[in-house]
């Protein structure tokens, strides 16, 4: 059986997991700032345990894109991890790393652990140059996925068919294309159409 001070470690160790701290884990979630504070975790006069919602743990979980399976392993210690393909994401050479779908192929891809995702459904993509700030930084490490759907707002990766590639924000879907708003605000969004694009992938989840 789970005690409260099992629920509370776990929410501890999944803000860890998101590098982000109990407060800014709520933040992510949608949830008010103050929800997983331990000032939340007792009531007022000190004598009286008071536990996380369900929902609230959900909504944590989902912003950290792990599962209730995963939530488990993260408080017993013993988090269900996999490994995902990674490389960076300006990586070239003389042949594409990626399939016509997206999907990661040939020997130059590392595997880096990873909780909740399987090597089929994800991977990693390292930025290694200054092109996507001021949202993301050299270093910072986006988890990207196919599986997931692609909804306006969603920040991408987009491989055009001649071979480059860089993260967006989808701004509009139409039949013919899409329009997408630069990570840089002082740039002019741009269309691209249906027929100039290779693949599209969502960035869900980031390390930074």
């Amino acid at each position: 059986m789970l005690t409260h001070e099992d629920i509370w470690r776990g929410i501890d160790r999944l803000a860890r997991h998101a590098q982000t701290s109990p407060s800014g884990l709520a933040r992510r979630a949608g949830l008010d700032s103050t929800t997983f504070n331990p000032s939340k975790r007792v009531s007022a006069d000190g004598k009286k345990a008071r536990w996380p919602s369900t929902e609230s743990i959900a909504k944590a979980l989902a912003a950290a894109n792990l599962g209730f399976d995963d939530f488990a392993g993260l408080i017993s210690g013993q988090p269900r991890t996999s490994a995902l393909p990674s490389r960076g994401l300006a990586d070239g050479g003389t042949s594409d790393p990626f399939d016509a779908a997206g999907l990661p192929v040939g020997a130059d891809w590392e595997a880096i652990p990873f909780p909740g995702l399987a090597p089929g459904e994800a991977y990693a993509l390292t930025v290694q140059d200054e092109t996507m700030l001021p949202v993301y930084r050299p270093g910072d490490r986006l988890v990207v996925s196919h599986e997931a759907p692609t909804r306006v707002g969603d920040r991408v990766i987009i491989q055009r068919r001649d071979g480059s590639r860089a993260a967006w924000t989808l701004a509009e879907k139409t039949v013919q294309g899409v329009r997408l708003t630069p990570l840089d605000p002082l740039r002019p969004c741009i269309t691209l159409p249906l027929t100039h694009i290779a693949w599209i992938a969502r960035i869900v989840w980031v390390s930074q």
